[in-house]
C-alpha cells in the first residue's frame, strides 16, 4: 500500500490549531483532517492564517470536519438527543455552521467535508426522517457549489440503514467517511462487512480502534490502534481490495498520551502497509 498516513488534528488534544499544525509537521505526517475549530477561525483572517501555516510546513488538508456546540457522546441516548441534524431546534443553526465549514474546506483546498448527521430516525416514513434527508440534501448542494464532497461519518446506524439514507438523499457528491471503530463502539455491525457494503461510497477514512459496549445504551471504548476489535491489518487489506487510495487518517479521541498513541499508530500502519505491499 502507498496511501499517505495522516491524522485528525483534534486527536492531538492541542487547542491552538496553529500549534496542532506545527506538531503534525513535527511528527512527519504530510496530510491531516482539520478538526472542529473555535468560531474565529472560520472567517477570512483565520482561514488565511491556517493556509499560511499549512503552506509553510508543506501540509495538505484532506478533509474538514463539522461538529456542533451542544453535542455529547456520553452514551447512546445522549447521542440520539444531541448529535447532528436530528435535534429540530438547532438544525438551522447547524446547517449554517456546516456551510461555513464547507467554505473553509474549499479555501484550504480540501476535497471533503465530513460530519455526523446524527442517529437517522428509524421510521423512514416519518417527518423527522424526511427533515434529516432534506438537511443532508441542502448541505450536499452547498458543498457542490464550492467543489466539495460531503462525507457522512459511519457508525451510528448499520450499513443497510446508511445505504438506504444515501439513496433517499440522492446526491452524487454525498459519500461516506468510513470509520471502522464506530461500528464497534455503537454495536451496529462488523467493520469489514460494512466496508464491503459501502465500498462504492467511500471517499475518506479514519483508522481507529475500539472495544464493544459493556452494557445497554452505552458506547464502547476507543483504544489505541491494534488494541481493539477492528483488526487493523484486515481493515487495510480490505481498503486496498476495494481500491481506496486516499489518506489513512488516524483518529484518537481518548487516552492520556494521545500524541504518543498517534505516533505508535503510524508505526503500526507503516509496518502493516509494508506487509500488504
Amino acid at each position: 500500500m502507498d496511501n499517505e498516513i495522516g491524522v485528525f488534528s483534534t486527536s492531538l488534544a492541542i487547542p491552538d490549531p496553529l500549534a496542532a499544525i506545527a506538531k503534525i509537521a513535527e511528527l512527519g505526517m504530510p496530510v491531516l483532517q482539520m478538526g472542529p475549530l473555535p468560531n474565529e477561525w472560520y472567517g477570512a483572517e483565520g482561514t488565511e492564517r491556517l493556509a499560511a501555516a499549512l503552506k509553510e510546513r508543506a501540509l495538505r488538508v484532506s478533509a474538514v470536519c463539522a461538529a456542533f456546540e451542544g453535542e455529547s457522546y456520553a452514551d447512546i441516548p445522549t447521542v440520539q438527543r444531541t448529535v447532528g441534524y436530528v435535534p429540530a431546534e438547532t438544525m438551522d443553526e447547524r446547517l449554517e455552521h456546516t456551510k461555513r465549514c464547507a467554505d473553509l474546506a474549499a479555501a484550504l483546498s480540501a476535497t471533503v467535508l465530513t460530519t455526523h448527521v446524527g442517529f437517522i430516525p428509524a421510521d423512514t416514513a416519518s417527518a423527522d426522517y424526511a427533515r434529516v434527508v432534506r438537511a443532508a440534501q441542502e448541505i450536499a448542494d452547498y458543498c457542490a457549489s464550492v467543489g466539495v464532497t460531503f462525507g457522512l461519518e459511519t457508525g451510528q446506524e448499520a450499513a443497510p440503514e446508511l445505504l438506504g439514507f444515501l439513496g433517499q438523499v440522492d446526491r452524487s457528491n454525498v459519500k461516506v467517511n468510513f470509520d471502522p471503530a464506530n461500528l464497534i463502539l455503537y454495536g451496529t455491525g462488523r467493520p469489514l462487512e460494512a466496508l464491503d457494503a459501502a465500498a462504492d461510497y467511500v471517499v475518506h477514512v479514519h483508522v481507529k480502534d475500539g472495544l464493544p459496549p459493556t452494557g445497554p445504551q452505552q458506547l464502547g471504548t476507543e483504544v489505541p490502534l491494534g488494541e481493539g476489535e477492528v483488526n487493523i491489518a484486515a481493515y487495510l487489506g480490505k481498503l486496498a481490495a476495494i481500491g481506496y487510495r486516499g489518506p489513512l487518517i488516524i483518529e484518537r479521541e481518548a487516552g492520556s498520551d494521545r500524541i504518543g498513541d498517534v505516533a505508535r499508530g503510524r508505526e503500526l500502519l507503516q509496518h502493516l502497509m509494508r506487509e500488504i505491499a
